[in-house]
């Protein structure tokens, strides 16, 4: 009985850790999507959230932000499927984000991210609370 249990607890504290870590992801998602956004608009002009939409989906300067869309949607992925994620999903998915983050092997990715982190503060305090939760123990 005390297997079944702790198998619940895990299953558990993975789904927590998976929707805090979808949180800590969107919240980046959106700081760096309003820094491309603004640096969008002093070359273009203002846009609307429809021509923005429209933006992120197909202009070549917010590529690079699809990498962290498609983690969100790994994740929501995980949570909604009909046969649940394993533990080593888990392990699998939040290893290769904090790879992403941190020592990532797209070059485009990295510099742009790299320089987000030095000329908005937003992203930075993004980026920590992310981290903080890449490097939690399960």
């Amino acid at each position: 009985m005390s297997k079944i249990v702790t198998s619940e607890v895990l299953a558990d504290a993975d789904v927590h850790r998976l929707v805090d870590l979808r949180l800590g992801l969107l919240r980046l998602h959106e700081a760096l999507l309003e820094m491309e956004r603004k640096s969008f608009e002093r070359t273009h002009g203002r846009v609307n959230s429809g021509e923005l939409l429209q933006l992120v989906i197909n202009h070549a300067q917010f590529a690079w932000l699809r990498m962290v869309s498609a983690l969100v949607v790994q994740i929501d992925e995980m949570l909604g499927a009909d046969e649940p994620a394993t533990h080593a999903d888990v392990i699998n998915l939040i290893t290769g984000a904090r790879q992403l983050f941190t020592a990532s092997d797209d070059k485009e990715f990295s510099d742009k991210y790299q320089a987000a982190l030095q000329q908005e503060p937003e992203v930075v305090m993004a980026h920590s609370a992310l981290m903080k939760l890449l490097r939690s123990k399960v």
